[in-house]
C-alpha cells in the first residue's frame, strides 16, 4: 500500500467517525479520555498540543476537521485520539476495501 492508500484509508475511517459523533456527540468523551490517558503516559508533544486545541472546539468544527483534507488534519490524523469509536468490524470493513 502506498502513502496516498494509507492517506485515503485514515480519511475514509475518519469519515466513518466522524459519522458517529453527528450521531451521538458524546462518543467525543471517548477521544478526550484516550488524548488524556496519552498525555498523561507520554507528556505533550507536537500532535497532543494541536489535539488538545481541536478538542477543545464544538463537535461540528471537530467533525469537520476530521473530514478535512488540509494538511494539518492529514498530518494529525496519523496520531489521533478517536480509537475505541468504531468496532473492530467497522474498522476492519474499511480496511478490507483497501486491500482488494
Amino acid at each position: 500500500m502506498n502513502h496516498f492508500q494509507i492517506e485515503e484509508r485514515s480519511l475514509a475511517l475518519h469519515r466513518a467517525i466522524a459519522r458517529r459523533i453527528r450521531e451521538n456527540p458524546a462518543l467525543l468523551d471517548i477521544a478526550k479520555m484516550n488524548f488524556e490517558k496519552w498525555i498523561s503516559d507520554q507528556g505533550e508533544t507536537p500532535y497532543w498540543s494541536e489535539w488538545k486545541k481541536i478538542l477543545n472546539s464544538s463537535p461540528e468544527e471537530i467533525i469537520d476537521f476530521l473530514v478535512s483534507h488540509d494538511q494539518k488534519a492529514v498530518w494529525l490524523r496519523q496520531s489521533s485520539p478517536f480509537c475505541g469509536i468504531l468496532t473492530p468490524k467497522e474498522r476492519w470493513k474499511i480496511y478490507e476495501s483497501f486491500t482488494t
